[in-house]
């Protein structure tokens, strides 16, 4: 059999392994599907509450500015512990629930969240925070109608990162039970040299950290608007760079233009 006859043989057996085993109505708790779903459920619970504890702890250190350096410090001592390790010492109080992958991976989502939070927040302009003092503004309104939004597309860009990172790191909670699709990718695909298992895990892994992005970038630019508006188009910056450099090069070519010879 020749290698590209194999090659497609192979990934025919990893579709076929996909489809016999994506749902099994008699046993809801076997097959991919409830992996898919478990994964998710893990990986957007940790996200969303590292996103709600960085937000406030954000906000509480661009307030009080010696908070922060002792906030991130303490937050990297925690990143710096190994997330395995992590999920063994909770096992003891939270069993072999949700919660033992949760609330490490919610700590690693903070980790890159918090510098995010604080950093566009700095980012906002004092000219703007002026205007919004000016117009009549209190420090809460301030900071919902005008600070924020000028902040999210940083905050969001590190909600990206933490996103992906997160959808990744699930996967190895599968050592304590839980995991989703690592539960696919280790017990079912290395534990028995298995290879459908392994790619159908990675595959939805990627499939769903892809999703998340996207689905982030849509919602940027749903929550700001202007930022499309202000933006120019390609086309037009081309067109009027065409247009700029043909009126200045108009001048140099007719002062350069000789008259034809006459007739001798």
């Amino acid at each position: 059999m020749s290698a590209p006859a194999a090659a497609l043989d192979w990934a025919q057996g990893v579709w076929d392994w996909a489809a016999a085993n994506w749902y099994y109505p008699d046993e809801p708790g076997r097959g991919i599907r409830p992996r898919l779903i478990e994964h998710i459920r893990l990986s957007y619970a940790s996200i969303a509450i590292g996103l709600l504890l960085a937000v406030p702890l954000g906000l509480a250190c661009v307030r009080w500015k010696p908070l922060y350096p002792p906030l991130l410090t303490g937050v990297n001592v925690l990143y710096a512990v190994p997330s395995i390790a992590l999920f063994f010492l909770l096992l003891p109080y939270t069993g072999f629930s949700d919660w033992t992958a949760i609330v490490p991976l919610a700590v690693y989502t903070l980790v890159i969240l918090l510098p995010n939070v604080v950093d566009g927040l700095h980012q906002v302009p004092d000219h703007v925070r002026q205007a919004a003092v000016a117009m009549g503004f209190g420090p809460l309104r301030r900071l919902v109608r005008v600070e924020t939004p000028v902040a999210l597309p940083v905050i969001i860009a590190g909600l990206r990162v933490a996103s992906v990172a997160t959808i990744s790191m699930v996967s190895v909670a599968s050592l304590v039970g839980l995991g989703g699709l690592g539960r696919l990718i280790l017990s079912d695909g290395f534990r028995r040299q298995f290879d459908a298992p392994i790619v159908v895990g990675v595959v939805l892994v990627v499939l769903l950290a892809f999703a998340t992005d996207a689905l982030l970038v849509l919602a940027q630019r749903l929550l700001t608007p202007w930022a499309r508006r202000d933006r120019p188009r390609t086309g037009s910056v081309r067109r009027r760079r065409a247009a700029a450099t043909a009126a200045a090069d108009a001048p140099a070519l007719a002062s350069t233009a000789v008259a034809p010879p006459g007739k001798g």
